[in-house]
């Protein structure tokens, strides 16, 4: 009987679920399913060259072009460059896992997010460095932003932020919230990424990497999260199958 219930696990309705090293699996192909398209970016704008790199800059200047002839856009922009800065957007986060942790008792869950978030910002870093991709030159620049550009540090933190803020918050939303906070961590999302391509100090490619890292590191960090979870439930179940 133990050795059955140590191969299926049972939820709380009863079905079997899948064992904890199927959860795992998933978690790997869910990374790689969004890794692959960030790898493929980076070897592109690394090549300096071809149609990626060719949209990149007609996109760069068509963008700057249009932020340059409105003053009143260029102040929106930058102000949302300032407010969207990771340490500001991490420091929301982390209230927001204090909250669940304290006024929900998820304690885990929150732990979780925050701990995703930050490893995120760290990652996000380390690749900036190993694809050493250089800003964008424009005449007249807009803004200008220190450090390597691939993949966007914003969109990056923001992509994990809103993901990582959408599961933290599920289990205490209704159907109606959890429209809303995914509908708004998408507006972020999108947002973010216009304004570092409008204000000229990263190429369309290196938001898109960012939105692509943010959403597989998030994805494969849950389901390893929930694997997890079960693991230990199954351990549980174990002992009282032997007490």
């Amino acid at each position: 009987m133990t050795a059955q219930r140590s191969r299926s696990w049972r939820g709380p309705t009863g079905r079997p679920g899948p064992v904890p090293w199927t959860r795992l699996l998933r978690a790997d192909v869910l990374a790689v399913a969004f890794a692959v398209p960030v790898a493929v970016l980076a070897m592109l704008v690394r090549a300096e060259g071809g149609p990626v790199v060719r949209v990149d800059e007609d996109v760069i200047r068509a963008a700057t072009d249009l932020t340059r002839s409105e003053p009143a856009l260029r102040t929106v922009l930058v102000g949302w460059q300032a407010a969207f800065q990771a340490v500001w957007v991490n420091l929301v986060v982390a209230g927001l896992c204090v909250w669940v942790w304290r006024r929900h008792g998820l304690r885990d869950r929150a732990l979780w997010a925050f701990s995703t978030v930050m490893v995120a910002w760290g990652l996000a870093l380390g690749l900036k460095y190993l694809v050493r991709r250089a800003r964008p030159v424009v005449e007249e620049a807009v803004e200008l932003a220190p450090g390597y550009s691939f993949p966007s540090g914003h969109v990056a933190n923001t992509t994990t932020a809103a993901c990582a803020v959408v599961v933290l918050l599920w289990p205490v939303l209704g159907m109606r919230g959890r429209v809303l906070a995914v509908t708004t961590g998408v507006a972020l999302v999108l947002l973010t990424a216009a304004d570092r391509v409008l204000l000229g100090v990263h190429y369309p490619s290196d938001a898109v990497a960012g939105t692509a890292f943010g959403v597989a590191l998030v994805a494969a960090a849950h389901h390893g999260f929930v694997a997890a979870g079960r693991t230990a439930r199954e351990r549980t179940t174990a002992r009282e199958g032997r007490s």
